[in-house]
């Protein structure tokens, strides 16, 4: 098991979004996990595990491309990864391209007890998919 929060991050990251394991889930996050996105909070594991499964499904071979630690003080770590995938079904109403996608996410991790307890998460996904999108024919 990863010891260092730098390693425990790169293991989360490897383990759910490169493989889909969801065991890792458990392995990684505390179980009073709090995600802070898009304005809103997230409590638990579940919405982690919902996010994965989703994202899965969307883009299948989705591969973590990178991780890079920007800062780390005490219990927190602030990163950022860059993903890559195939846009094959449809995620979030946004329907599928069939095109590679590669978006950011940069993330702020608190840990308790070598776990993540909680993080503030920004990301590019939504608006990678939606550029990967067929262009609206233009009106007459």
């Amino acid at each position: 098991m990863p010891k260092s929060k730098e390693a425990r991050i790169r293991h989360a990251n490897d383990e759910l979004l490169t493989k889909g394991n969801l065991d890792g889930v458990a392995e990684n996050f505390s179980s009073d996990y709090v995600l802070h996105t898009g304005g809103k909070d997230y409590s638990g594991r579940a919405p982690v595990t919902k996010f994965i499964k989703q994202l899965r499904v969307a883009i299948p071979n989705a591969r973590v491309v990178d991780v890079t630690v920007l800062c780390q003080v005490k219990d927190t770590i602030t990163w950022q990864r860059t993903i890559r995938g195939t846009h094959t079904a449809p995620m979030k109403g946004i329907p599928p391209s069939g095109k590679r996608v590669e978006w950011r996410d940069i993330v702020v991790s608190r840990f308790e007890a070598g776990l993540i307890a909680e993080e503030w998460s920004a990301s590019e996904l939504a608006g990678a998919l939606m550029l990967k999108l067929p262009k609206a024919p233009a009106s007459a």
